[in-house]
This record gives structure tokens, C-alpha cells and sequence, in this order.
């Protein structure tokens, strides 16, 4: 085929094939490929009857000078950045969960240094809520001497002085984020449990398989 007629076939071709990513054709190549029906077929550029299969770039002497493999879709294509990108992310998280073991190894080289700092976290924190309950107990004494005091207007209450009212109203609020202070440092111990349990599970491991590397 040649001339007009083979340029109206290509383009028609072209016109069937939309959707797929054809390659610019190598110059001075020629194109060699055996179609779905078994046909050998030749051309000077990439042949759609082919675009389903590899075609072989032949150089003028019939040497073979490279392989193309079959045209994508634009779904195909889709789907293999996809899986591609998905790889990458593997490799990257694979790559993060190393860093974060070697990290763990050299930061707790062994048991009794992870519990020391388990037990040093939960020490502060104990020492914050001594603090809070501490104050909390003030807090309730200074609550018997106002509410002595309130003992005189217990059956009007509104007849109390201002300053004891606010007084009265001061103490519980003060008295109120004491224990919610406290009720959070109780979870944050329970936080800090929680991550060096996790821990101490990941470095088991990793103690073990390093305690098997021969020396």
C-alpha cells in the first residue's frame, strides 16, 4: 500500500484507535510486527493493526535496532501510574518504618533503658498531679471556712455579703479545673503507657532479630 491510499488508511486507523498512546515513529526505521490474523506486516512508522502486540523496529539492513511493546490505552496507562504510584508509596513506607526502627534501636539499645524512660515520663507527670492535688486540698479547706461562713445565710443565700458569694463561686470553679487538670494528666498517663507498650512490642522484635545477626 502506498501513496494517498496508504495515508487514508493510516488515518483511519488512527480515527479507530483514539484512545490509545501511539508512538512517534523512529526515523529511518521500519516497522515489522504479525497482526491478530497471522498477516506479517511492514510500514516506516508504528502499525495499529499491531498496537495490540510488540512490533520490531528493523534497521535498512534487516538487523533488529529495537523492540516497541503494545500501545495504551489511556485507561491502561491510568492503571499503571496507579499501580506504580502505589509501589512507590509501599517503598516509601517501608523505607520511613526502617528509619523508625533504627531509630528505636539506637534511642533503647535494650529493655532496661525503655523502661527507665517509660518510668521517667510517668514521674513527671505523678509530680504535675501532686501538685494539682495538693492545691485541690487547699482548695477544699479554704471550701469548709466559706461554707462556715454561708452557714449564717443557709436559708437565703442571697442575703450573703458579695464577697463571700464570689468567694463561694471562685472556690468551685478553682476546685472544678483542678480535677479536670487532674483527669487529663491521668489520660496522658494512660497515653504514655499506651505508646511504650506499642514500643516495647516493636523492639522485641527487633531485639530478637538483631540478637540473631551472627557477629
Amino acid at each position: 500500500m502506498s501513496g494517498p491510499a496508504r495515508w487514508v488508511f493510516i488515518l483511519l486507523g488512527l480515527g479507530a484507535t483514539a484512545s490509545a498512546q501511539v508512538a512517534p515513529p523512529v526515523s529511518g526505521g521500519v516497522y515489522t510486527c504479525v497482526d491478530a490474523k497471522g498477516r506479517k506486516l511492514t510500514a516506516d512508522r508504528p502499525i495499529q493493526e499491531c498496537i495490540d502486540r510488540e512490533q520490531k523496529i528493523l534497521n535498512p539492513s534487516g538487523t533488529v535496532r529495537a523492540k516497541v511493546g503494545p500501545s495504551l490505552t489511556a485507561k491502561e496507562q491510568a492503571d499503571i501510574e496507579a499501580k506504580e504510584k502505589r509501589e512507590a508509596e509501599e517503598r516509601s513506607r517501608n523505607a520511613e518504618e526502617k528509619r523508625r526502627d533504627r531509630a528505636l534501636l539506637v534511642r533503647y539499645p535494650a529493655k532496661a533503658v525503655h523502661d527507665q524512660e517509660r518510668a521517667d515520663a510517668l514521674a513527671q507527670i505523678a509530680v504535675v498531679v501532686k501538685a494539682a492535688t495538693n492545691r485541690l486540698d487547699e482548695l477544699a479547706k479554704q471550701r469548709v471556712a466559706i461554707d462556715a461562713e454561708m452557714e449564717f445565710y443557709k436559708k437565703d443565700p442571697t442575703k450573703a455579703p458579695a464577697y463571700l458569694r464570689r468567694q463561694l463561686e471562685e472556690n468551685s470553679q478553682s476546685q472544678g479545673v483542678q480535677r479536670r487538670f487532674i483527669g487529663e494528666q491521668e489520660a496522658e498517663a494512660k497515653r504514655v503507657n499506651a505508646r511504650f507498650d506499642d514500643e516495647l512490642v516493636r523492639l522485641r522484635q527487633l531485639w530478637a532479630a538483631a540478637a540473631a545477626v551472627p557477629k
